[in-house]
C-alpha cells in the first residue's frame, strides 16, 4: 500500500539549503518556499541537515541527529528559564547531552578525533564525564541553545511549507561517521576494537561511479548488540527525523539487506565483501514501535547501484516506494528499471540525483553516437539539426513529469538548465563538492508559468502560494 502522502501526483524538486544563494535558512527559505509555490513544486527534498565534518558532505556529520550551525543565524542571548527551552533540553536529551559535551571537547581537543582523546573520557569513565560537563556547562548551555534554536527555526519552516501544502523531504544516511558523538556514545553499537579504532568500514563496489568502488569510511554497525535493546538507537533517530520530515530517503537501502564490508586497513573498497544485516527485522520493529506516534513511515528507499532479487524483496515486503533516474536509462537492457516504459507508481523518478552530473552536463559529456541514440529516445532525433541541450533537458523533464510515477524530482540545477559547473558532487571525490548555490536573479517568471501549466497538465498536484 502506498504511503497516504504519495498517493497523490506531486513533482518536487531537489536543493540542499547550502544552496540557497545565501547558503542559509535564514529569510531566503521563505523567499524559496514562495517559489515552490509560485512555479508549482508540492514537495522540498533536501540532503541531511546535520553538521558536515571535513569535507563538507553532508553523509559524513558530527551528529545523526544534530543541526548543521552554517545554515543558521542564532540569537545568542540565552534564557534558561524559557520554559519551551527547558522542555527542549528534556526531550531531545537523548542525543542533545552527548553531542553537546562532544563538541565541547572536540574543541577542547583542538578538533582532535574522539579516539585521540585521554582515556578516561574516550572510554567514557562515568565520573570524569560528570565532573567534564560541571566543568564546562555554561559552553554547554549554549550548544544546547543554539541547537533548540535551530531546531525551532526549522520548524518555522515548516510550519510555513504545510500552511503551502508544500512536503519537506528529507534525507537520512544508513551510515554515521566514524568521528561523531554518535559512535563516541554508544561504541558498542559499532565495530570497533579494544582502542575504538574501527576493525571494517563501509563502502559500495565498483560500479557506475567509480571503477575502484567507493570507500565511506564510516563504520559498520554491531547489528547484534543492537537487536539486543530492540534497536532503539534506531527508533530514536527515525522519530527525530519524522519531527523534522514528511518524508524520508533511506539513503544506500541495499545496505539494509546486505553490506559491503571492507577491512579498515584496505586503501580502496575493491576487497570487500558482501555481509547480510538483519533490515528486515529492523524496519518490523520500527514500523511496530513507532505507529501509534506516527502511524505510516513514509520511507522512500534509495535502491540505486548493484540491487540484488533479495534486496527487491526486502523494499517490496515493506511496501516502500524505489528510486528510478532518467539519466541510468538509456541502455540496451529492456528490463533496466530506470526506463521511462518501467517506471509505475512504486518509484520515484529523477531526471539525475545529487551524485549525478546535471542533465545538461551528462548529455554533453556523451560521444556523438550515444548522443544520437538518446535523441532518438527521447523522440528528438526527427529535428536533429535544430535540437540544443536545453530541449534535450527539458525533455527529460517532460518525461519525467509525465511518467507514471506519483512523485517526480527535478534538481535545481536541471530546472535552470545549468551544466557541469553546477554539478552538487562527483562521487568517490572530496575536492569542490557541495558548494553549488543558485542565484535569484537565475529565476525566469516566464519559466514558472510555463513549468506550473505543465504541472496542471500533467495531472500533478500543484502547492498553494501565498502572496501578500
Amino acid at each position: 500500500m502506498t504511503h497516504s502522502l504519495l498517493s497523490q501526483r506531486r513533482v518536487g524538486v531537489l536543493l540542499h539549503p547550502t544552496s540557497l544563494p545565501s547558503g542559509k535558512l535564514d529569510s531566503d527559505a521563505e523567499r524559496w518556499l514562495q517559489f515552490l509555490g509560485d512555479t508549482g513544486f508540492s514537495v522540498w527534498q533536501v540532503l541531511p541537515l546535520g553538521e558536515p565534518q571535513v569535507d563538507l558532505s553532508p553523509y559524513q556529520c558530527s551528529s545523526a541527529f544534530a543541526l548543521n550551525p552554517a545554515l543558521f543565524d542564532v540569537d545568542e542571548d540565552i534564557d534558561t528559564t524559557d520554559t519551551s527551552f527547558l522542555e527542549f533540553c528534556d526531550k531531545q536529551s537523548y542525543w542533545l547531552d552527548d553531542y553537546a559535551l562532544f563538541t565541547v571537547l572536540k574543541h577542547q581537543f583542538k578538533n582532535a578525533s574522539w579516539v585521540e582523546w585521554p582515556l578516561a573520557l574516550k572510554q567514557r569513565d562515568e565520573d570524569v564525564l560528570l565532573e567534564t560537563r560541571q566543568q564546562h556547562s555554561d559552553a554547554i548551555t549554549r550548544i544546547r541553545w543554539q541547537q533548540y534554536c535551530y531546531h525551532r527555526r526549522w520548524l518555522e519552516i515548516r510550519t510555513k511549507a504545510c500552511d503551502m501544502n508544500i512536503l519537506l523531504f528529507g534525507d537520512m544516511p544508513i551510515f554515521v561517521g566514524y568521528d561523531s558523538a554518535d559512535v563516541w556514545a554508544h561504541q558498542d553499537m559499532f565495530m570497533l576494537d579494544e582502542q575504538g579504532n574501527m576493525t571494517v568500514v563501509t563502502g559500495v563496489p565498483p560500479d557506475y561511479f567509480s571503477e575502484t568502488g567507493q570507500r565511506w569510511g564510516n563504520p559498520h554497525y554491531d547489528w547484534d548488540h543492537m537487536k539486543q535493546d530492540g534497536y532503539s538507537w534506531w527508533r530514536s533517530r527515525v522519530h527525530h527525523h519524522l519531527e523534522l520530515f514528511d518524508l524520508i530517503r533511506i539513503d544506500h537501502f541495499r545496505g539494509l539487506q546486505a553490506v559491503w564490508v571492507i577491512d579498515a586497513g584496505c586503501d580502496t573498497a575493491i576487497d570487500g565483501h558482501w555481509q547480510e544485516v538483519p533490515g528486515d527485522d529492523l524496519l518490523t520493529n520500527l514500523k511496530q514501535s513507532l505507529a501509534e506516534c506516527h502511524g505510516e513511515l513514509p520511507f522512500i528507499a534509495e535502491d540505486l547501484g548493484i540491487i540484488t532479487p533479495e534486496v527487491t524483496a526486502l523494499r517490496l515486503k515493506h511496501e516502500l516506494p524505489g528510486m528510478a533516474v532518467l539519466q541510468f536509462g538509456f541502455d540496451e537492457f529492456d528490463d533496466n528499471p530506470h526506463k521511462l516504459k518501467n517506471i509505475d507508481h512504486s518509484r520515484v523518478v529523477y531526471t539525475g540525483t545529487h551524485d549525478n552530473d546535471t542533465t545538461k552536463g551528462w548529455y554533453n559529456s556523451l560521444a556523438e553516437y550515444d548522443k544520437n541514440l538518446i535523441l532518438e529516445s527521447l523522440g528528438l532525433s526527427a529535428d536533429i539539426e535544430t535540437i540544443n541541450d536545453d530541449d534535450v533537458v527539458d525533455k527529460m523533464i517532460e518525461n519525467a513529469m509525465y511518467s507514471h510515477a506519483n512523485l517526480s524530482i527535478i534538481p535545481m540545477q536541471d530546472y535552470l538548465h545549468l551544466g557541469s559547473q553546477s554539478r552538487m558532487n562527483i562521487p568517490g571525490t572530496i575536492e569542490g563538492n557541495w558548494s553549488w548555490r543558485f542565484q535569484w536573479q537565475q529565476l525566469d517568471d516566464d519559466r514558472q508559468r510555463e513549468f506550473l501549466a505543465q504541472v496542471i497538465e500533467s495531472g500533478r498536484k500543484p502547492a498553494i502560494p501565498e502572496h501578500d
